[in-house]
């Protein structure tokens, strides 16, 4: 007989979400741990271990370039190792990315970081958005993750 420990285990119920936030960035207006963690569950519960590093454009922009080939700093990069049993990745936002983006689109930053910290996670776990149908399928369900929180639709007036 497995024990009730064990079972919750081995279905992924019971563990503990393994998150650590890193701020390599100062800036006024980035997120608290509390709500990169809100986030994060809001997409994976606690099946997950997790880095978010919220990072300046000079760090953003040589990640993009040495795993990407693109020399930019984006918004967000995704860094997955596995998607199960347990997810396991790490996150990279730049901030001054992010912050350039919700104020050019007119939406307060709390937004979208949630908004980035939900597209990162999904990336994590699979979800792209290279082809259109794959885009509208990564969408739909950030906006279902973000209404849950109590966030508009990001996507909105943007097409």
């Amino acid at each position: 007989m497995v024990s009730r420990a064990a079972a919750r285990s081995e279905s992924g119920h019971g563990r503990r979400l393994s998150l650590s936030v890193q701020y390599a960035v100062h800036a006024d207006g980035l997120p608290s741990r509390a709500s990169v963690r809100h986030w994060v569950r809001a997409v994976c519960g606690d099946a997950a271990h997790v880095t978010v590093r919220f990072v300046a454009e000079e760090e953003g922009r040589a990640l993009n370039r040495a795993y990407r080939g693109k020399d930019y700093a984006t918004n967000v990069l995704s860094f997955a190792y596995s998607p199960e049993p347990l997810l396991t990745g790490d996150l990279v936002v730049c901030a001054p990315v992010a912050m350039r983006e919700a104020a050019g689109r007119g939406k307060p930053a709390d937004a979208h970081f949630a908004h980035l910290i939900v597209h990162g996670m999904l990336h994590l776990q699979g979800y792209d958005h290279e082809v259109e149908a794959d885009a509208a399928t990564m969408e739909a369900r950030e906006r279902i993750i973000l209404s849950g929180l109590g966030y508009p639709d990001p996507y909105e007036g943007e097409r």
